[in-house]
């Protein structure tokens, strides 16, 4: 039986699986069908973004959580702001814009707290500090009750440790990428802030889908790490996704794996994950990890 774990410094305990909420889609019967028996089975970690639908996604997760707002945690992320015509989104990190975000996001998941408040993104040009104040204040004013940041660029992560009390970093995180294991996830973890994994599946390509190009690793490389990960998982009778997911969760510093769920069977295989919830042993990762080419961060380093 799995265990929660600890987010990072924070009082917050949360599912070694949790709930990606941006593909949710706009049918209410499936999606309050399939937050409500995700939180019926354990999972408790519901993860929008003010983003994602314009908001819409935000107001769904709430309705449907809101009966049982208690026994969830829910994060959200700011700091991308919609163009008025709506062909995009900019950055903007200022103080000011996140203040004014988090109020809107409040009312949307009509809640007086949002348990992780994330920065959706930044860049070593931005003004850090003034961002850091933003969050600070939140906490303060119990507007929030912990705050993290989105990223993967190493650069931002370090400013983040070194000047601020972020809990937790959201980051791309898989066999298929495996570039914060150079540095990042060992620094994360010496300072007690956890990792919320996103892309441990690699798009689908670890599991399932056809095998094409992923980031630095051609198709074949693909087909291969794809082919050595369904061994490992024959011969431990695990999912692929069990063995895709034990991957990551053998570095201490990840505490969940955020998982994109759109459909019912989706969710079916989040949740055999989570009732089978444990890393792999020394010797199957290393297997794993020797399907494939090391590579490294080349910017924002």
């Amino acid at each position: 039986m799995y265990e929660m774990n600890p987010l990072g410094k924070s009082d917050l305990q949360v599912s070694p699986v949790s709930f990606g909420c941006m593909s949710l889609g706009e049918n209410p019967v499936l999606y309050k069908d399939l937050l409500r028996r995700a939180v019926e089975s354990g999972i408790n970690y519901f993860d929008t973004a003010d983003l994602y639908q314009k908001g819409l996604n935000e107001l769904y997760v709430g309705e449907t959580l809101k009966p049982i707002r208690k026994n969830v945690i829910i994060a959200t992320k700011a700091g991308n702001q919609w163009r008025p015509d709506g062909s995009g989104w900019d950055w903007n990190p200022s103080k000011e814009y996140i203040l004014k975000c988090a109020e809107k996001s409040l009312r949307r998941l009509k809640t007086d707290y949002i348990d992780l408040y994330q920065l959706h993104g930044g860049t070593i040009d931005d003004p850090i500090d003034e961002t850091i104040e933003a969050f600070e204040l939140l906490k303060q004013q119990g507007k929030i009750r912990w705050y993290g940041i989105s990223s993967i660029r190493p650069n931002v992560i370090r400013e983040y440790i070194k000047r601020s009390n972020i809990v937790s970093v959201m980051m791309q995180y898989s066999l298929l990428d495996h570039r914060p294991e150079e540095e990042i996830l060992d620094l994360l973890h010496q300072h007690d802030i956890s990792v919320i994994c996103r892309g441990a599946v690699a798009q689908g390509f670890l599991l399932s889908k056809p095998a094409d190009n992923y980031l630095q690793y051609t198709d074949g490389e693909v087909a291969r790490a794809a082919k050595m990960l369904a061994k490992v998982a024959a011969e431990s009778e695990r999912t692929k996704l069990e063995v895709a997911l034990g991957y990551i969760w053998a570095h201490p510093a990840v505490a969940t794996a955020a998982l994109g769920v759109r459909t019912s069977a989706q969710l079916d295989e989040a949740i055999l994950a989570l009732r089978h919830a444990a890393p792999l042993s020394d010797m199957q990762r290393m297997a794993l990890r020797q399907s494939v080419r090391s590579f490294h961060y080349e910017a924002h380093r």
